[in-house]
């Protein structure tokens, strides 16, 4: 049985899950590594990372560098004498750091690895319209998300789930799946196996606005992926013309309502209840919705106080 000595990599809420479990089983975290504190909100005061927020109340070593081969830090990195490091939702690391320690480095990715490497695998696997999804475990290496598989666990992606809602659900088994991969490397009985290249691998592209904005003219599932998954952030947006105003919106909840119509793709129809917009064999009806400088609000308070032109189009 080895004696572990972990150091934690990770930044978001996502990886607080995890760290909280390894925490909770008594595995000795001898140092996490987050990001820099970063100016946020109006008084631009720094913001601590979920990570460091959690680490904190643990009292445990906490390390930001803005440089992961600053020799300064990679002396810090060697002076806590872990022999295995755990990464959820951190950064790229250079070799220097994931190959210091005995046991390695080893990753937690949100997907069923070979598909979905890279950075936003929960929105890529809802807006390609995956039914299975889940998380893998694996040792790095020189590539993005590429190195030997340790574990995997899949999941259903519910017909009307949410990035929102997927999110919470990997990061629970995800924790987990982590737990069993500690155990297995303490207990010296890790099996890894390479990851199989195909040429159809989809990758998780970074969100940007260009990939975040509404095609009205595609096929209305399209459309309804695409949405849910950019729900609840980033956010799916496009532009509304309604009268002589022109306005980047973002839709957070849809539903799809397939239905004959010779309207054009875009058209609205407003009703004191409803509101929902023409596209291919059928509508998208918008649920929640958010106007320049307001907050999300569900369709009927938009409807309430806000009237849409007969000739109101999204573009």
């Amino acid at each position: 049985m080895k004696k572990l000595r972990i150091v934690f990599m990770g930044t978001p809420d996502f990886a607080v899950a995890t760290l909280k479990t390894l925490v909770e089983h008594n595995y000795n975290i001898v140092g996490v590594i987050t990001a820099p504190d970063k100016p946020a909100g109006r008084g631009r005061k720094l913001n601590e990372s979920a990570v460091k927020k959690y680490a904190k109340s643990k009292d445990l070593t906490v390390l930001q560098p803005t440089n992961l081969k600053n020799e300064d830090f990679l002396e810090e990195l060697k002076a806590l004498r872990a022999n295995l490091q755990i990464v959820v939702a951190f950064r790229m690391l250079p070799k220097v750091v994931w190959q210091m320690p005995e046991f390695g480095t080893f990753n937690l990715h949100a997907s069923l690895l070979p598909s979905y490497r890279g950075a936003a695998p929960i929105n890529w696997a809802i807006i390609n319209g995956e039914t299975k999804t889940g998380v893998s475990t694996f040792f790095i290496d020189e590539k993005i998300d590429t190195g030997d598989m340790i574990l995997q666990e899949v999941i259903d992606i519910e017909p009307d789930e949410n990035a929102g809602s997927l999110h919470d659900k990997l990061m629970d088994i995800g924790s987990q799946l982590v737990l069993k991969t500690v155990k297995s490397i303490k207990e010296g009985n890790v099996k890894t196996i390479p990851q199989t290249e195909t040429k159809d691998i989809k990758t998780a592209y970074k969100l940007n606005r260009d990939n975040c904005k509404v095609d009205w003219h595609a096929p209305i599932d399209t459309i309804y992926n695409h949405i849910r998954g950019l729900s609840p952030y980033p956010a799916a947006w496009c532009t509304l013309i309604n009268a002589d105003d022109e306005l980047d919106i973002k839709l957070y909840k849809v539903e799809q309502e397939l239905d004959k119509h010779s309207l054009a793709i875009g058209t609205i129809i407003a009703s004191k209840k409803e509101l929902k917009v023409a596209v291919t064999k059928g509508y998208i009806i918008i649920k929640e919705i958010k106007l320049p400088g307001k907050r999300a609000m569900d369709v009927k308070s938009l409807l309430n106080g806000y009237t849409f032109d007969k000739n109101a189009k999204m573009l």
